[in-house]
């Protein structure tokens, strides 16, 4: 190869190897939450966060380091680990520290969730209650893993969901939590059976449908196996949504304004069928709400206000 020619594979290799850089760069940064710097340990940013050295409540031993936050795999393997252990020894189910999140882009964005940080034990029953636009139904998709924080972390029946890309969190949801939203998300053209038993199917339970019949036996519909949801009242639409969030069996439900759409006496039936969901299965429950008087039904009421945890009342004392 005469000098020139190999001049120009240089210069090739070069351009090959920046633009690789470049591409590296940015698929990293996609990763990597704002605000946090590889191996930044001398404090700037906790100092800077109004924090020293732990995140709010470290006193409670669930408080992560915040050097634990830093792209330093070498540590932050095993920190991860420590306080995915000390989760589950102190009992939570659910644990956020420091979350923020914004929606939309240029002047509409929104900064939605601001700072939260909250507990929620194993096998709680929470009511999530504030005014619309106060951040209840983002807070509760960030539980569930159907958003991601822009900073902040979500440990959720021992997984940390910020280190989970897309088809782990599907696994994750899939496995562990069951949802009831307020519209009930049914597939139109498969009948109520089917409908239960296709996230069944997805994980590859062998006896989806024979597990599918049961569900929805126990809240009143096996008479209505084979209906299709155009066929079911609103409530018994809710009834197929519910028996679908339980099938899995799943640690945590989560339920957003799952009776805003039904009538009153409807509405009380599906809440009746809810709890006793959660008290058969000691599932941990979160539930988003207008009600104060549903609310009050949970172990627990968190009040959310502009994005904000304005007030985690303590648990109520049996009688």
């Amino acid at each position: 190869m005469t000098g020139r020619a190999a001049g120009s594979a240089l210069k090739a290799d070069a351009g090959n190897i920046k633009a690789h850089a470049i591409v590296t760069s940015a698929t990293a940064s996609r990763f990597t939450r704002e605000g946090f710097v590889p191996y930044e340990r001398d404090g700037r940013i906790a100092r800077s966060a109004g924090i020293d050295g732990a995140a709010p409540d470290a006193g409670n031993n669930l408080g992560r380091r915040w050097t634990d936050r830093m792209n330093d795999t070498s540590r932050t393997v095993t920190s991860r680990a420590q306080t995915l252990h000390a989760l589950e020894d102190d009992g939570s189910a659910i644990a956020l520290r420091n979350v923020n999140l914004s929606l939309g882009r240029g002047a509409a964005r929104v900064h939605i969730l601001k700072d939260v940080s909250l507990n929620i034990g194993r096998g709680q029953a929470v009511g999530l209650i504030g005014p619309s636009g106060s951040g209840k139904s983002t807070l509760l998709m960030v539980m569930a893993g159907l958003e991601r924080p822009d900073a902040g972390s979500v440990d959720v029946a021992g997984h940390d969901l910020v280190t989970l890309d897309e088809d782990a969190l599907a696994r994750f949801r899939g496995r562990e939590v069951g949802i009831v939203f307020q519209s009930f998300h049914l597939i139109p053209t498969m009948t109520a059976m089917e409908n239960v038993a296709v996230p069944l199917e997805l994980a590859g339970h062998a006896d989806a449908f024979e597990r599918a019949e049961r569900e929805l036996a126990s809240v009143g519909l096996a008479d209505r196996l084979s209906h299709y949801p155009a066929q079911l009242s609103g409530g018994e639409q809710q009834r197929v949504a519910l028996a679908r969030a339980l099938a899995p069996h799943p640690s945590i439900l989560v339920a957003d304004e799952p009776t805003g759409n039904l009538d009153e006496d409807t509405g009380r039936q599906i809440v009746d069928l809810l709890f006793a969901g959660h008290a058969e299965r000691n599932t941990t429950l979160v539930l988003v709400t207008h009600d104060p008087s549903l609310a009050a039904r949970c172990d627990r009421v968190v009040r959310m206000r502009s994005g904000h945890v304005e007030m985690a009342a303590p648990d109520r004392v049996a009688s």
